[in-house]
């Protein structure tokens, strides 16, 4: 039996590594999505047998056995499927930064839970040592996490960077005691006490790590807990020597670091300073007043068709705003039918436009458009001043020349998609209001920028009524 579970973790194992070669491109994406998927279910069932075998040593009723197992299954089945079926796409990053979260949670109880379990047997140095780590790097993945989603989500009390004097010392104050636990944790398994002092500091210490980083470099967290969570969860696994555990975790912590790292080389950003706040500061950034103040030139449906008319090339860049909107559709219908016309139409896409890596690639392909129509920045950006047209659908930090020009901004060195060098610029918003950084945009008020105020899905679907009439 054992060998046969050892397979069936193998062959889950190999089908994880297919899962994420197959994410890597949008034409495979959905059915990489569906062999990890399959992987995990793989898992979980040849886990089965030994959480039977466990449980035929044990004394108690069946229920007793195996009624929390089968009620955990079922509820945690209930909740993920309600998320499925109710999350918006527009909050996927606010579900990842959750599950996440929840990874995280769950490898801190299920450690603590075998160490109260092996209380008065002799532990090995190296289950103590994974037990520490799975504490550590759990509970700052839980609430690090947490505060992610939050600042995701808008709430109020972290819609800005919460900052604060000697902020670095007290992280580092609040690391080095968690160290000092973590050692004494490791050499006195018989303590249970000491890890969940250790879990506490830890948490406070998730909770002052994410806090100060700005809307900006939320994508770049995201990805970077969601690498925290793997380590947990691998650590997890030499805990309880499930070895596909450990092997499912440590490809996500490995592919989440490598994410991190190759977000931030887009955004030209450190991948520590990201991990630990530290940012230039931006009092003296310009206010939107100054930036706007009778330079803002609105336009119309039919003002933009006749632009059109005579364009030869356009080229689309899309961003959250267009997500909030659902105007994916309406885009989609919109460049089809300026293809109609022999007009040439490309999408331009930002590694971190919306809330995380490939959110626009998603919601393009969800309305059929075709993958070579998809540039990444590097490709379309030389290309730029070709362009007859440039239609920025709800995107802001992501277009901004202030990451160009302003070394206080806090976007300041991120490669952007430079729009402003087309011909002509259309801007959709509903209204000057900052993107995620909070920071104004020059851009809305540059000699060849048009600002059409809408919904994004209406501005679109009146647009292409113009252009009908």
């Amino acid at each position: 039996m054992a060998d046969l579970v050892y397979l069936g973790y193998l062959l889950a194992a190999v089908l994880f590594v297919f899962c994420l070669k197959m994410l890597c491109h949008p034409r495979t994406a959905v059915r990489g999505n569906l062999v990890g998927a399959t992987g995990m279910l793989l898992a979980v069932l040849f886990t089965v047998p030994r959480i039977l075998e466990v449980g035929a040593q044990s004394e108690g009723t069946l229920f007793s056995k195996y009624g929390v197992l089968l009620a955990g299954v079922v509820l945690g089945s209930a909740i993920g499927a309600t998320f499925a079926l109710k999350v918006r796409m527009t909050a996927m990053p606010q579900m990842v930064a959750l599950f996440n979260g929840f990874g995280g949670g769950a490898s801190v109880l299920v450690a603590g839970a075998e160490m109260l379990h092996n209380l008065g047997h002799p532990v090995e140095l190296s289950v103590a040592v994974a037990t520490v780590a799975s504490g550590v790097i759990g509970s700052v993945t839980f609430w690090g996490s947490l505060v992610a989603f939050a600042k995701l989500e808008e709430y109020k009390l972290f819609r800005k960077p919460i900052r604060y004097p000697a902020q670095q010392p007290l992280n580092a104050v609040l690391g080095l005691v968690a160290l000092v636990l973590a050692v004494l944790c490791a050499t006195n398994p018989d303590q249970p006490v000491l890890y969940w002092v250790m879990v506490l500091v830890c948490s406070v210490l998730g909770l002052t790590l994410v806090n100060p980083i700005g809307g900006a470099d939320m994508p770049v967290v995201i990805a970077v807990l969601n690498s925290y969570s793997g380590l947990a969860a691998a650590a997890t696994g030499f805990v309880l020597n499930n070895v596909v555990l450990i092997v499912s975790g440590a490809l996500v912590g490995a592919s989440g670091v490598i994410l991190s790292q190759l977000m931030c080389q887009a955004m030209n950003r450190s991948l520590t300073n990201v991990i630990f706040g530290v940012f230039t500061v931006e009092e003296d950034a310009a206010k939107a007043d100054e930036v706007y103040r009778g330079k803002i030139k609105a336009t119309s449906p039919e003002e933009i068709a006749m632009l059109f008319d005579s364009a030869r090339r356009v080229v689309i860049v899309p961003g959250y705003g267009m997500a909030v909107a659902q105007a994916q559709h309406a885009v989609s219908d919109l460049a089809r039918h300026l293809e109609s016309r022999g007009v040439e139409v490309e999408f331009a896409i930002h590694p971190v436009a919306g809330r995380m890596p490939g959110h626009m690639n998603v919601l393009l392909a969800e309305a059929q458009v075709p993958y070579d129509k998809l540039k990444e920045m590097d490709e379309i950006n030389p290309t730029m001043s070709q362009a007859d047209v440039a239609l920025v659908i709800g995107a802001n930090d992501v277009v901004n020349p202030l990451a160009r020009t302003d070394p206080k901004s806090p976007i300041a060195g991120m490669p952007i998609i430079d729009v402003d060098k087309a011909r002509t610029v259309i801007v959709v918003k509903r209204s000057l209001s900052p993107g995620f950084a909070g920071i104004p945009n020059p851009l809305f008020a540059a000699d060849n920028t048009l600002m059409y105020f809408a919904d994004g899905k209406k501005a679109i679907l009146d647009l292409i009524n113009a252009m009908k009439q």
